[in-house]
């Protein structure tokens, strides 16, 4: 396989994780800021997708690490049903998964806007790098 073959597969299972799917900031009742939401994993088993079953699923009880300039700045974990939510100063964040040693997959980097005073709302889609 050509170089420009494997660069070209490697580019194509970037995408899914660097899709950003961010909602207008909704002001928080208490003042403050950060980044709410779900993470899911698709897909969640090789080969074509079955009409009438789930081709992904939450991703559940995994920790997250927030980076502002480079620097880890919070960590947040995912619910049993993929959910989180992160208190952060307004700024731009990138936020992928942690300990990523011996994982198959892209779970981010994920790129955010916090405002101030406003919770942003995220919906995020790993790739689960299964084929």
């Amino acid at each position: 396989m050509s170089k420009v073959a494997i660069l070209s597969l490697a580019l194509l299972g970037l995408i899914p994780c660097l899709a950003l799917a961010q909602t207008p900031p909704i002001p928080a009742v208490d003042g403050s800021a950060g980044l709410e939401g779900t993470i899911s994993v698709t897909p969640i088993q090789g080969g074509p997708t079955r009409k009438g079953e789930p081709d992904s699923k939450p991703l559940a009880n995994i920790t997250f690490e927030v980076k502002q300039n480079g620097q880890v700045t919070k960590s947040f974990q995912t619910d049993d049903r993929g959910q989180f939510h992160v208190e952060l100063e307004p700024g731009h964040y990138t936020i992928a998964r942690k300990d990523r040693k011996g994982v198959v997959g892209f779970y981010g980097p994920f790129e955010a806007e916090v405002a101030q005073g406003k919770m942003t709302k995220v919906e995020w889609k790993c790739d689960s790098g299964i084929r």
